[in-house]
């Protein structure tokens, strides 16, 4: 990625880190277009980033997501990034079959129909870019969260087998894993001093996609995705969730 000359979709970009990172992308030079549910929301992000752009995006219908595509590339041809970050975090006592479905809905069948929408365009150009985002929980689960983490765990081996199907295109993609970050993606996480600090997390990781990294990790999420390199799966697994 340019981060400084590029033009990105980032979906989820109303709030979180979606909001954070789009208006550190525009601060940066990039062309930048948010894409979400709520319109007002992404209004006033806009209207607070002059020049940047919005869609409304629902990422869990299938059908929205053509006309979107459509849309979109027609609205803006220059487009050559897509940052699949739109996605929920709900938590589950036990299996709860609307949640399972709803998260399973936005944060792996979300990015696979968008990618596979804005596919053809991104390879239309010269250099191009698909960013999924995947989360510390891809590589040791929370147990109270255990759809979300396994949606991030198959985002994670999706982004794997997408990279190599793409080798030979000009479409790099790269995996975007963060930690806890304090962003009300979870009731607590914003306040939970465990959660690294949002300005923090997107300056690091602004600063990896600009080094060229095609698995962008910040030094605070490498204790759970280095853990079975470490082999120590299974103590972080236990401080992670409790030991039984």
């Amino acid at each position: 990625m340019d981060t400084r000359k590029d033009t990105i979709l980032i979906t989820g970009g109303g709030t979180g880190i979606g909001r954070a990172f789009a208006e550190a992308l525009h601060a940066n030079g990039a062309k930048v277009i948010i894409a979400g549910r709520r319109r007002d929301v992404l209004e006033q992000v806009a209207a607070a980033n002059l020049g940047m752009a919005f869609e409304v995006l629902d990422v869990a219908d299938a059908d929205d997501i053509k006309a979107f595509a459509a849309r979109l590339t027609a609205a803006h041809p220059d487009l050559n990034v897509l940052i699949n970050n739109a996605g929920v975090m709900v938590a589950e006592k036990e299996i709860d079959l609307a949640i399972a479905e709803q998260t399973i809905a936005i944060n792996l069948l979300g990015p696979i129909r968008l990618t596979a929408a804005l596919l053809p365009h991104l390879k239309s150009k010269t250099k191009a870019s698909v960013v999924t985002v995947s989360s510390g929980l891809a590589f040791v689960p929370l147990a109270a969260t255990p759809t979300y983490s396994a949606t991030k765990a198959a985002i994670h081996s999706w982004s794997q087998s997408l990279r190599h199907q793409l080798a030979d295109t000009s479409v790099e993609v790269i995996e975007w894993a963060p930690p806890a970050v304090a962003t009300d993606l979870m009731p607590g996480h914003a306040e939970n001093p465990n959660s690294m600090p949002l300005a923090d997390f997107t300056s690091e990781s602004l600063a990896l996609f600009e080094r060229g990294d095609r698995e962008v990790k910040v030094e605070r999420v490498k204790f759970l995705s280095e853990a079975t390199a470490r082999g120590d799966y299974d103590q972080v697994f236990a401080m992670l969730n409790g030991a039984h």
